[in-house]
């Protein structure tokens, strides 16, 4: 069995009808010139993708470098077993895959539907569904681009479904819209309504899974949309499931002063900004509700290194570059940094 060391990931690019160029920017190759790629699927390991999501294959990122080069995640979590997954299993009955994460960049050159994945409920009593619990860290925006994320307080849900069933783009009003501001870390637990906007790139951290119901497609026509679906999934404002969504709809940032801080906490992950000084040297810790976890680490800005001088040879990272740390080494490990650094922390609850 090879030794534990910090996985770089080779990402899946997927052509999106919403999707442009921008991913370039992110050190991703964009295989046909003048093609609308919209998702880098950084880490994966999905045994099935929904037909109206990801076609409905299998998506497994595999690995760059070191002994496991060219296996999957997959093989790495069979490899190793808790020294890469630590002693938090991929057993949660919201899991899809067997890794605990799913992570990709997005870049919404045109506005995604409006869509809803399974509530809680729906998802305990249809086979299939899976939660998606996601966050959205954006990266890039176009001026005066917005998110959409929820349902506005005084909409009723009769209001709602009756825009939804007749395909009238007053819906989009019916929604919360935001705008997108670089930083800004938004949680958007599975349930809620959501859109990202034209001219909007995020990274985005969820839970594994496929599982999308779309609303309102924004006029395009060739794609199916899942009013029932979403409707029964949906949380609406004035019910107890919406007031309990509405306390996880949290939005983080790292401010200026701050060199790390923690933008989300889900019941399934949390993610952590960092942004070390040139020559800083963090302590990742995989420590986790006192449980040894990996480290995911998404590069948004920078260069840097994960180095521990006894276990591994120092992993390069760069720009739009994401890498899995063991849980078997996460508390050893730590991130020497260049200029700018600045990057994502997400860990498995």
């Amino acid at each position: 069995m090879p030794a534990l060391y910090p996985l770089l990931l080779r990402p899946v690019i997927l052509e999106k009808v919403w999707g442009g160029r921008r991913l370039e920017s992110l050190g991703k190759e964009l295989p046909k010139p003048g093609a609308k790629y919209g998702e880098s699927w950084e880490l994966a390991d999905m045994a099935s993708t929904s037909a109206s999501g990801a076609g409905g294959g299998a998506v497994q990122t595999m690995i760059a470098n070191g002994a496991l080069r060219g296996h999957s995640l997959r093989d790495a979590a069979r490899e190793w077993g808790s020294g890469l997954l630590g002693n938090r299993g991929p057993d949660h009955a919201a899991y899809a895959g067997d890794f605990p994460l799913l992570i990709k960049f997005l870049d919404a050159s045109e506005n995604l539907s409006v869509q809803v994945h399974p509530s809680p409920a729906y998802a305990q009593s249809h086979a299939g569904a899976f939660l998606k619990t996601e966050c959205w860290y954006i990266t890039d925006a176009a001026p005066g681009a917005v998110i959409y994320k929820g349902i506005r307080p005084e909409v009723t849900r009769a209001e709602f479904e009756r825009l939804a069933r007749a395909g009238d783009a007053r819906l989009v009003d019916a929604m919360v819209a935001l705008p997108a501001v670089v930083g800004e870390c938004h949680n958007l637990p599975s349930g809620t309504v959501h859109a990202l906007g034209a001219g909007v790139v995020v990274a985005e951290v969820q839970t594994p899974s496929d599982t999308t119901y779309r609303l309102y497609d924004w006029g395009r026509t060739g794609r199916a949309l899942h009013v029932e679906e979403s409707i029964q999934c949906a949380s609406f404002p004035g019910e107890h499931a919406h007031a309990a969504l509405l306390r996880g709809l949290s939005v983080g940032r790292c401010e200026p002063d701050q060199k790390q801080a923690r933008l989300v906490t889900t019941e399934f992950f949390t993610v952590d900004e960092l942004r070390p000084a040139d020559g800083d040297v963090v302590h990742l810790g995989g420590i986790v509700g006192g449980r040894n976890a990996c480290v995911a680490l998404v590069v948004l800005d920078g260069e840097c290194e994960v180095v521990d001088g006894k276990l591994f040879q120092p992993v390069a990272l760069k720009r739009g570059d994401t890498a899995l740390v063991p849980a078997g080494i996460a508390v050893n490990a730590m991130v020497a940094t260049g200029r700018g650094v600045r990057m994502l922390a997400a860990r498995v609850m």
